[in-house]
């Protein structure tokens, strides 16, 4: 006989903020999903390469000891070529999450108020004590940078 046990799962709770009528608390459209949806609250034209903030109507509380950090969204990318830039949000942060744009298409795009925008994710984060030394180990990479790997096998 398989005996079922309940699975509990603790959360660090993310509290917000509502400071515009229109705006939407942020959710994960599929159990297994990773990010928080964010929703714009206004209609923000792009030109191309323009960068732009675009509200959300909220302020949030990350918990203490988490980072929230911005993502692309692959529909807005794949189908209008807009990515978000510069993303970071720590806990002491109480001003309005605006999520920063860019527009890397040839042609205008427009954000309207309602869209998912990006999504947010919260990660735990390992505070470091910062050191200076005089010398540090050497690798086998040492300090080869960018592609230094190669693009292929």
């Amino acid at each position: 006989m398989v005996k079922k046990v309940k699975s509990e799962k603790t959360y660090n709770e993310l509290l917000v903020k509502r400071i515009n009528k229109d705006s939407e608390i942020p959710k994960y459209s599929f159990l297994s999903d990773v990010g928080l949806d964010l929703i714009s609250v206004e209609d923000v034209c792009f030109l191309p390469m323009e960068q732009k903030p675009v509200k959300t109507g909220l302020i949030i509380n990350i918990p203490d000891g988490n980072v929230g950090l911005i993502r692309d969204r692959a529909g807005i990318v794949s189908k209008m070529n807009v990515h978000s830039v510069a993303g970071t949000f720590d806990p002491g942060y109480r001003g309005e999450v605006s999520v920063m744009l860019v527009n890397f298409s040839e042609k205008e795009v427009e954000i309207e108020k309602g869209m998912k925008i990006a999504q947010l994710i919260i990660l735990p984060v390992v505070k470091v004590k910062v050191r200076e030394v005089k010398t540090l180990d050497l690798t086998k990479r040492g300090a080869k940078g960018f592609g230094s790997t190669g693009l292929r096998k």
